[in-house]
């Protein structure tokens, strides 16, 4: 079985690996969705894979540290682009969630990044 569950923030930042003349090297925001998937067998008992209660427990603090933030002030996302802020979760989210299998980072909502560890 495999559940979803998404997150919005809002967080600037810019490119700094980019061309000069490349639009996303100026600072710039983004309203950014993740989405967190996890997959395991449905507990008997609970009926769940995970609570999603537990899952919005997991992601909390880490939600504080991006949402209104400058994303490149960050220990970790210097570069913060979709794929290394997916990465960036997902390392620091595993071990409370060990069925996580996937984090997607949407940039918007026609562009993202999916990490799958």
């Amino acid at each position: 079985m495999t559940i979803t569950q998404a997150f919005t923030f809002e967080a600037a930042h810019h490119l700094p690996h980019v061309p000069e003349t490349h639009r996303c090297r100026r600072l710039h925001g983004h309203s950014y969705r993740v989405e967190l998937r996890l997959a395991d067998e449905v507990d008997a008992f609970s009926g769940f894979v995970v609570d999603f209660f537990d899952v919005e427990k997991a992601f909390q603090p880490l939600l504080e540290r991006l949402d209104h933030h400058l994303l490149n002030e960050i220990d970790g996302l210097e570069n913060p682009t979709a794929e290394n802020i997916a990465i960036w979760i997902y390392q620091r989210v595993k071990s409370g969630l060990p069925q996580l299998e996937a984090v997607k980072v949407f940039e918007t909502p026609m562009c993202w990044a999916e990490y799958r560890g």
